[in-house]
């Protein structure tokens, strides 16, 4: 029997009732592609001190230390491992490794193996563990081992094809989200491995294949972030930071810590998001204006959080001002999605955290009025932070208007459980006017589509 204490204290912590523990629980399962599923009154039982089969013992451990931003153990909660079944570890275990291309192919082999998945959760990293690899990266010495001589020879017009596919993989993310697109990153991924470990190629095809394995995973990150999956996003950016570093590419090592900064800050984890964002713009050199963009926002979005207003808009205006340079000779291909549309729609969230309604509606709406697709996760997040100024102002009915605009791109076309988080945000934010008519058919359209919340 395990102490009954430990538990309850830990999901009090979080917030959570019972059922909702249930819940966070069922969805992490599913996430993973388990097929176990719990009764949403079943952690009573482990308070009273009933000890539960695996995978439970780690799920819960994963989703405790993914509310509470903290490293959170089956021990922890009382639970003695039995050592049989699934095993709760660090997002780093396997991938800290040397800053080298041999690094980088076998941290790429650790996060795109399906069998290195199995019979694992990962726990999301804080603190040192995940701004530790920004520093080593500013610091690494460049890697010197990049060409192959085993195998079939793979030349420049190879690569072409994988950036190709690439990229189109990019823009299929932009339209749908990331739960649609991340099998095929993931099936890609394994290609570019594929290439990597048994071809034949020079020193500068195999910067270019490092590159794009990089940019990769850069790219599953960021879908896996987007679809909820936080420590798994982690495995995936720290690899892609060893194959940035091996291709020589400090745009495209900078724009993953920036990466790193935004989920950073989703968590609530500011300090982290500050720094990581700063290595970012401190290992840049700076000749792509759009990337000189894209790192300022990654910045501003982390002092908004911390209320610093000046370091936000100062970020703001120098996003700004580089975007407005572009296009320019040396700003990367996967640089596209960032133009003035994006700018305004980023300084608007800014503005939100630091609570200044009007300049947040205002580049909102330019945002919306700017931007190229009308239907795709950009214009569903732009309507939900753009409803939530509303909220915050009183103005119920402006709000759920504006609201059901996200949710009818979510309902039709978008798969992204960030956008839904948002929404979700909202719903709380008019939860005090739910008499008012059209709050009360935006709540049910909401739970109508995503459940109604425990």
């Amino acid at each position: 029997m395990a102490e009954p204490g430990e538990l309850r204290a830990f999901v009090q912590r979080a917030g959570l009732t019972p059922e909702q523990f249930a819940r966070r629980l069922n969805m992490y399962a599913a996430g993973l592609g388990l097929p176990n599923r719990l009764d949403p009154k079943t952690p009573y039982k482990w308070f009273r001190g009933s000890v539960p089969r695996e995978p439970w013992p780690a799920l819960a451990a994963a989703v405790l230390g993914t509310e509470l931003a903290t490293d959170v153990r089956p021990a922890d909660l009382g639970w003695t491992a039995t050592g049989r079944g699934v095993e709760c570890v660090p997002a780093n275990i396997g991938l800290l490794l040397p800053w080298t291309a041999s690094g980088a192919v076998t941290a790429i082999t650790e996060v795109a193996e399906p069998d290195a998945m199995k019979r694992r959760v990962f726990l999301q990293l804080v603190g040192g563990a995940l701004t530790e690899p920004a520093l080593e990266w500013l610091l690494a010495r460049p890697a010197e081992d990049i060409e192959s001589s085993a195998g079939r020879r793979i030349l420049h017009h190879h690569v072409d094809g994988v950036e190709k596919i690439t990229a189109q993989l990019r823009r299929m993310d932009d339209q749908f989200g990331g739960g649609t697109v991340l099998d095929l990153v993931q099936a890609h991924i394994r290609y570019v491995l594929t290439l990597l470990r048994n071809h034949r190629y020079t020193a500068s095809v195999g910067t270019r294949l490092h590159g794009a394995a990089a940019e990769l995973l850069r790219l599953a990150g960021w879908l896996s972030f987007d679809a909820g999956h936080q420590a798994q996003a982690q495995r995936y950016w720290l690899a892609a930071l060893r194959g940035a570093h091996a291709a020589d590419d400090r745009a495209l090592g900078a724009n993953i810590l920036g990466f790193m900064s935004c989920q950073a800050k989703d968590l609530k984890r500011y300090g982290e998001a500050t720094k990581l964002a700063e290595a970012a713009r401190h290992g840049y050199p700076g000749a792509s204006p759009r990337v000189t963009a894209i790192l300022s926002l990654r910045a501003a979005e982390a002092y908004s959080q911390t209320g610093e207003v000046a370091e936000c808009t100062n970020a703001i205006d120098t996003a700004y001002e580089a975007v407005r340079a572009t296009p320019h000779d040396s700003d990367p291909d996967w640089s596209y999605w960032l133009n003035e549309a994006q700018v305004n729609a980023q300084a608007g969230y800014c503005f939100l955290r630091l609570e200044d309604w009007h300049r947040s509606q205002s580049h909102l709406r330019t945002a919306l009025r700017l931007q190229d697709d009308a239907c795709s996760r950009e214009a569903s997040l732009r309507q939900a932070l753009l409803a939530m100024t509303y909220a915050r102002q009183g103005d119920p009915e402006q709000a759920s208007e504006v609201g059901a605009r996200a949710v009818d791109l979510l309902a039709d076309d978008v798969n992204s459980q960030r956008c839904v988080g948002h929404v979700r945000r909202l719903q709380r934010s008019l939860a005090p006017y739910r008499k008012v008519a059209s709050v009360a058919d935006f709540d049910e359209r909401v739970n109508g589509l995503f459940g109604v919340p425990a």
